[in-house]
């Protein structure tokens, strides 16, 4: 019988669930890294979501493994070319485009870290807690009228143009490789000309060997002074060193962040220089990756998931 390990059960989809039963065996239990290693050689799939780094250690524990499954878009958790060199499929969510527009989580979380960001609400929230009403010591910024530069035009980004011309802001873009353009937004060639123009830039580029590191100091430079960045894509994209730098200088007005560079293991993220500087400035919010985590996103996702795991199984004629 085929044996499924789900490593991050937690509010995992009573459908999905009902699909992986179908496949096989489900187990569903949270492990340490220790106790992944221990039992993986019992498992033909490991499921997990992005608490798990799936390094060559454990793709070597996993004896039997056929498949590793996870709901998400990005897989920088996943050692996918060892995994592959392993005989390992990789199931995700990376270039299900069509079923991708129909989730729009991520592009509300970066609407909503920048509201946040610009009304200032995390410090007026914490100083209200603390018995204050001081309504001038934070006065915010309007969105209408201003000029917001997005990086990397796919799905979320997208989205996050509808939003912005909602609201009223002046939008463009950069993405080179794109043939197609959107109607009302302004499209930049070169990445240095969108950084000058930008008053809000908002992140949405995949991480991969072109864009890691592609926001490095020399760019984020180029950003006027008083821009606030958002960034939903991956950590890895800018330089996390330069960034805490032109905040301390104020040379940007702010930050909100929903990804680092090093979000596991736990020990290397409380090393971050982000988290550091965010626990005594107000002008940078992080988010723990709560982009695609709605209730509704991971319904969909996980039963999406479910299914392609189930095809998978049945197109290798193994149920």
């Amino acid at each position: 019988m085929i044996r499924i390990l789900n490593a991050e059960p937690r509010g995992y989809s009573e459908t999905a669930r009902r699909i992986l039963s179908s496949i096989g065996h489900l187990d569903e239990r949270i492990v340490n890294r220790y106790e992944l290693l221990g039992c993986l050689a019992n498992y033909d799939v490991l499921i997990v979501r992005l608490g798990t780094h799936v390094d060559r250690e454990v793709i070597d524990a996993g004896l039997r493994l056929k498949a590793i499954v996870t709901a998400t878009t990005g897989v920088d958790h996943i050692d996918v070319d060892y995994a592959e060199q392993s005989k390992i499929a990789i199931l995700s969510l990376r270039d299900e485009k069509e079923f991708l527009r129909s989730v729009p989580a991520t592009a509300e979380h970066t609407w909503a870290l920048l509201l946040t960001l610009l009304r200032r609400v995390p410090w007026a929230f914490d100083d209200v807690r603390r018995g204050g009403w001081e309504r001038d010591c934070f006065r915010g910024h309007e969105l209408l009228g201003k000029r917001l530069g997005i990086l990397g035009l796919g799905r979320i980004g997208e989205q996050v143009v509808r939003y912005g011309l909602a609201f009223g802001m002046k939008v463009g873009a950069y993405n080179p490789c794109r043939e197609e353009w959107v109607n009302g937004v302004q499209r930049f060639e070169k990445i240095e000309d969108i950084l000058r123009w930008s008053e809000v830039l908002s992140v949405h580029l995949p991480l991969n060997e072109k864009t890691r590191g592609f926001l490095n100091k020399e760019r984020l430079q180029l950003l006027p002074r008083g821009v606030w960045l958002i960034n939903t894509s991956r950590g890895a994209i800018l330089d996390e060193f330069a960034l805490v730098d032109l905040l301390k200088r104020g040379h940007l007005a702010g930050a909100a962040l929903d990804v680092l560079t090093t979000e596991l293991p736990v020990d290397q993220r409380d090393k971050s220089l982000l988290l550091q500087y965010a626990k005594i400035h107000e002008n940078l919010i992080i988010t723990p990756h709560l982009g695609g985590a709605t209730v509704e996103s991971m319904e969909r996702t996980e039963v999406f998931i479910a299914e392609k795991l189930h095809r998978f199984f049945r197109d290798h004629k193994l149920i």
